[in-house]
């Protein structure tokens, strides 16, 4: 990695913090400006969950996961202790983990056992580079790596036209598709003409939760809800960003026009029903 793909640090913040910033501090603690970055890896370590949030858009060379990020979690190599999930939102793409070769489809996922000890990403065509968005978590057992493809995912249709956000949700990493020991992730795309997702909102004191953004227009932007449900805030969301979102805090969104967005989930379980609805009637 060059100097400037040095990893950030993104420290917690308790929501009263929290709801003492104004708009610049707010982008600073919460937002991802810059993922995907042509012949980049990019990284941001968060004290949420201990997740680790990446982006690697590989062009003429491999990128390699070095020593810097094998640091920055305090072990001899990333995954000594941990597990990595990518899906790519890019062309075709390459994994090369311990000598195993994995193809990587456009909206293929790929899930990494603890244990791994060398990681690089690749694209089949540099002209057309894959876009691997990736997270990183803590990992107490090595579990078998494999690719998940798009059509072996768990596919759900929600909402309607009438409430703005029919959406068609991809689940990847899901106990129902592959165990894991606690990251989970999948993709939701919203159909044209509506723009909302997750509303009503909630919140899941037991799990962070990060938000990637893509498939937004150049001159379209997401309106990206956060805090507690009787202290909202917004943040100002652009293609290929990513949201931060701390296990007190809502996370819900609207578009001006139609996107998708990668969600990934840590903590202390995996029960998608584990989570705490907030009446429309108490949004403040």
């Amino acid at each position: 990695m060059t100097a400037s793909d040095i990893p950030t640090t993104r420290q917690a913040v308790h929501y009263e913090q929290a709801e003492m910033l104004d708009g610049e501090d707010l982008r600073r603690h919460f937002l991802i400006e810059q993922l995907m970055v042509p012949g980049r890896l990019s990284a941001t370590y968060t004290h949420y969950d201990r997740m680790l949030v990446m982006g690697a858009v590989p062009t003429d060379a491999p990128l390699v996961v070095g020593e810097d990020l094998a640091r920055l979690v305090g072990s001899a190599t990333l995954l000594e202790r941990r597990e990595l999930g990518l899906i790519n939102v890019g062309g075709p793409g390459r994994v090369t983990a311990d000598k195993t070769v994995f193809e990587v489809g456009p909206q293929d996922a790929l899930y990494l056992g603890k244990g791994t000890a060398s990681v690089a990403f690749a694209s089949v065509d540099p002209a057309n580079p894959a876009k691997f968005y990736i997270n990183s978590t803590p990992a107490h057992a090595g579990l078998p790596s494999r690719v998940v493809a798009r059509d072996q995912a768990i596919v759900k249709e929600l909402g309607a036209p009438e409430t703005s956000n029919r959406r068609t949700l991809h689940q990847y990493l899901h106990p129902e598709v592959l165990p894991t020991c606690q990251l989970l992730m999948g993709l939701t795309r919203l159909h044209s003409g509506s723009v909302w997702n997750t509303m009503p909102a909630h919140t899941h004191d037991r799990r962070m939760e990060a938000y990637f953004y893509f498939e937004l227009p150049a001159d379209a932007v997401v309106m990206h809800f956060m805090g507690r449900p009787s202290a909202t805030r917004h943040l100002v969301v652009r293609n290929e960003q990513a949201v931060l979102s701390p296990p007190w805090s809502i996370h819900c969104g609207a578009g001006t026009a139609a996107y998708a967005f990668i969600w990934s989930m840590a903590g202390d379980n995996q029960a998608f029903t584990d989570m705490d609805f907030v009446a429309m009637g108490d949004l403040l």
